[in-house]
């Protein structure tokens, strides 16, 4: 093995790990860090094993990740009982959220449901239901883009492997 690639492979595990940490914590770029290891895990060994067919299934799986966290607080506020300007709400809510880290990501969907709630003229026990139902949303959508993480780096096996 070449000292070329002993590097790729080390930083293709250290860029997975982070990938995979950062499907779960929002202050990471989880879905293009994971692809990026896997990239550099292939690219160690000349994209022998794992080819232009298996990363493009990855680049999209990693795509897929974000329809999953983006839709998901907009499901969350529906299956509760929020209007339309609760979801529309949730998502301009999610977005600002972004820039204020951690709390911004939780609160910010949460608030943008309830403020579309009460928009709609609908009582506060009401709009809170549908910013509950954002949180329930974003935790789904949380253990959907772990599950689609999961599923890429098992791709990545088997394809390397068999």
């Amino acid at each position: 093995m070449s000292d070329q690639s002993i590097i790729l492979w080390s930083i293709g595990i250290v860029l997975t790990v982070l990938g995979l940490a950062g499907l779960l914590l929002p202050v990471l770029p989880g879905a293009p860090l994971l692809f990026a290891g896997l990239f550099c895990a292939a690219w160690a060994e000349d994209f022998r094993y794992v080819g232009v067919w298996t990363l493009s299934a990855l680049a999209v799986m990693a795509a897929l990740t974000y329809l999953v966290e983006f839709f998901s607080s907009i499901f969350g506020a529906k299956k509760f009982g929020g209007s339309r300007k609760a979801m529309t709400g949730a998502a301009i809510g999610g977005a600002i959220g972004i820039f204020l880290g951690i709390p911004g990501i939780i609160l910010g969907p949460f608030l943008g449901a309830v403020l579309g709630e009460l928009s709609q003229q609908r009582t506060l026990h009401h709009a809170t239901r549908a910013g509950i139902g954002t949180v329930v949303g974003m935790a789904l959508g949380v253990a959907g883009k772990l599950a689609i993480g999961i599923a890429m780096v098992g791709l990545f096996v088997v394809v390397r492997l068999f």
